[in-house]
């Protein structure tokens, strides 16, 4: 992929992205991470690290940041053989919470000919990812905790408990210490979570990275599209580094996708930037 000036950067960047992305689920903001900036570089060499262990990890990143993408990337490095499960914990019902998690017997609730696994059964071998841990009833927090000490779970309507053999990777958009000292987080929970932490930063914190991910998102867009791709001039460039990239990694996606819709030229020029005082 050609760049319009020199970035300063190695010939191979180091990309992660996630594959079949037309298909990727709703859940999944940012489809695209890229390490060139050092602060990034630092965040992979510590999610390699963390990939093959048993620990449970906790990433900590703004919406938008890629929490997911990075949850995928430490099962894929893990030895893991079982599924990656990912589950929202906002959309998951309060009334039924226990059930979708930890599963139900046949005939623990009205129609329920069969048993179900649960998310955790699902995920058994595997990993469980839980976007916006925070969102859970604090009474399912308490059972996840058990859940993950004992490796086993307890069906809803059950009478003997199912063994589960699941790595947790959790995420969360505010800081859990402090729902931890409001009493909306259980305390050993965020210490068990806390063992393998991975603070991931927010765009306007990886200046290198803006440029190398509009160059992504361009090339995929106009291959997608079957447009002749085009540069991003020396003056966009300036505009995209030093927009503050409330939305991150998937504004920035939306930004440069709008770009090459309404630009006719062969060059990407601040006007065809969607950004504030750009239009």
């Amino acid at each position: 992929m050609s760049h319009s000036t020199p970035l300063n950067q190695a010939p191979t960047q180091p990309l992660l992205t996630f594959p079949d992305a037309e298909k990727s689920p709703l859940s999944i903001r940012a489809k695209a991470l890229v390490f060139i900036d050092p602060r990034s570089r630092r965040l992979r060499e510590e999610m390699e690290q963390l990939a093959p262990l048993e620990l449970p990890v906790l990433i900590r990143g703004e919406p938008g940041t890629g929490k997911e993408l990075l949850a995928r990337h430490i099962h894929r490095g893990s030895d893991r053989s079982g599924l990656f499960v990912s589950v929202n914990c906002g959309a998951i019902s309060p009334t039924y919470a226990d059930a979708e998690l930890f599963g139900y017997a046949a005939g623990a609730h009205s129609g329920s000919v069969s048993s179900r696994a649960g998310w955790f059964g699902s995920a058994t071998g595997g990993t469980l990812y839980l976007d916006e841990i925070a969102d859970l009833p604090l009474s399912i927090q308490i059972k996840l905790l058990s859940a993950l000490e004992n490796h086993e779970v307890t069906r809803v309507g059950a009478q003997q408990p199912s063994p589960v053999d699941v790595r947790l990777v959790a995420a969360t958009s505010i800081d859990l210490s402090l729902a931890v000292a409001a009493g909306k987080f259980h305390e050993r929970l965020y210490r068990y979570l806390n063992e393998g932490r991975l603070d991931l930063p927010s765009l306007r914190e990886q200046p290198g990275n803006i440029l190398p991910l509009a160059e992504y998102f361009l090339g995929i867009y106009s291959q997608r599209l079957d447009f002749e791709m085009p540069l991003i001039s020396e003056a966009a460039q300036q505009v995209l580094e030093a927009h503050y990239w409330p939305g991150n990694t998937r504004e920035l996606e939306n930004v440069v996708h709008f770009a090459l819709l309404v630009s006719s030229g062969a060059e990407i020029l601040p006007e065809h930037l969607n950004l504030p005082g750009k239009r």
